[in-house]
């Protein structure tokens, strides 16, 4: 890119999110292209900061959006692709690829989307994690089920989060489970279940460096909410602590090991009752979502989008990257689905909200003190209040797309 030309950064949403970043990006002074689904065209996104706005059936149709940013490309060159879901980040580095554009490549984007790559990179640099096997050779299946003591996960490979496993008792289940996959098969992978706490390290990166980090526990595991509903809940863990150092040095050495050097990340480890060791569960090189965004901003002051898009755009417009003075509050997060469609959440007016979720269907609150024991009273409190006045079940999704 010449230094006198704005620098175009062309964005890829399957849904609606990252209009912060989007709009971080235009006051950083980038051209700002965002390609999105049609579905989502009139959603309240901040056009003010879009120079481009272009909508296509499926953004998972690769060669249609290849075609897409080639014709743009036709007018002004592309300097940064960035996807702003976890579902767009394949189709976003093989963009890269094609086009020649810096960034993460298809085969460093499969470690942070492709559940066997993050196992298989993670155990050749020697990071410790559940035993695992690939839904590919039957043999090895076989002799895995036989030493790893059950219960197993199995695990689609490309999914999300939480989404699509499933936790198993028997090896006939397995081979049950296996032989309905039919072709799909190698898609998937089987873990050992690991019982403990969970975490996630919310962290920013930059020239290869971590230089923000925000460590934070999970109230309940992620699986046990996917498969059987309740209030999800999240709280920033005591900065100052032995576990939130622990939890820092194992994220610093995942991202390293991975081979992160620009952007921001979302890891989650477990420390495993048996052992109170740290085992890694699976990154992302994203966001975290379900409103941990603002979980990070209540405790620390730092907009996790914002920093992600000040990180892509001030390097190409010759300016240095520099993360803004951050705090150390305590922070919680409580979610849940609603049975209503817009949940009242006026009653829930403490000095210590931080942010109300405004999503159909969906009841969250961000709550932020100085007092750790004030902040566990009120999550507490609030967590059994969401429970009686609004959560709502579903049975859990294979696919995002259900």
């Amino acid at each position: 890119m010449t230094e006198s030309r704005q620098p175009v950064i062309v964005c890829l949403a399957s849904y609606f999110k990252g209009g912060q970043f989007l709009e971080a990006c235009k006051a950083a002074g980038a051209y700002v292209i965002l390609i999105t689904k049609e579905k989502f065209r009139y959603e309240r996104w901040p056009f003010a900061s879009i120079d481009e706005f272009h909508a296509m059936p499926d953004l998972s149709r690769e060669r249609d959006v290849t075609n897409g940013v080639a014709y743009l490309a036709r007018r002004q060159g592309v300097d940064a692709i960035v996807a702003l879901d976890e579902y767009d980040a394949m189709v976003a580095a093989n963009l890269r690829e094609h086009f020649r554009v810096p960034g993460i490549g298809h085969t460093q984007a499969r470690f942070f989307r492709d559940k066997l790559a993050m196992r298989t990179r993670a155990k050749k640099s020697r990071i410790r994690m559940p035993r695992f096997v690939s839904v590919l050779n039957h043999a090895l299946i076989g002799e895995f089920l036989a030493t790893v003591p059950a219960p197993w996960v199995m695990k689609p490979r490309m999914e999300a989060s939480a989404m699509g496993i499933r936790k198993i008792d028997s090896a006939d289940e397995v081979w049950s489970q296996i032989e309905a996959l039919g072709d799909q098969q190698s898609d998937f992978l089987i873990e050992e279940f690991v019982s403990g706490d969970v975490f996630h390290v919310d962290s920013v990166i930059t020239s290869g460096k971590v230089v923000f980090v925000a460590p934070s526990q999970y109230q309940n595991p992620p699986l046990n909410i996917y498969q059987g509903g309740g209030v999800f809940q999240t709280t920033t863990v005591e900065p100052s602590s032995d576990l939130a150092s622990d939890l820092a040095k194992a994220n610093k050495r995942l991202l390293k090991a991975f081979g992160l050097k620009e952007g921001v990340a979302h890891a989650e480890f477990i420390r495993r009752s048996e052992d109170g060791k740290l085992y890694f569960l699976e990154v992302a090189a994203r966001v975290g979502g379900a409103g941990i965004d603002q979980l990070v901003e209540a405790a620390y002051g730092v907009n996790l989008w914002q920093e992600w898009a000040r990180n892509v755009v001030l390097p190409l417009t010759g300016s240095p990257y520099n993360l803004p003075e951050t705090r150390a509050d305590h922070a919680g997060l409580v979610v849940c689905l609603s049975r209503t469609e817009h949940p009242d959440m006026t009653p829930f007016d403490g000095e210590e909200v931080f942010w109300r979720m405004e999503k159909p269907h969906h009841a969250g609150l961000v709550l932020r003190s100085s007092s750790r024991k004030r902040l566990d009273d009120l999550l507490t409190s609030y967590r059994e209040r969401f429970a009686q006045e609004f959560l709502a079940t579903q049975p859990p999704l294979d696919k995002a797309s259900d």
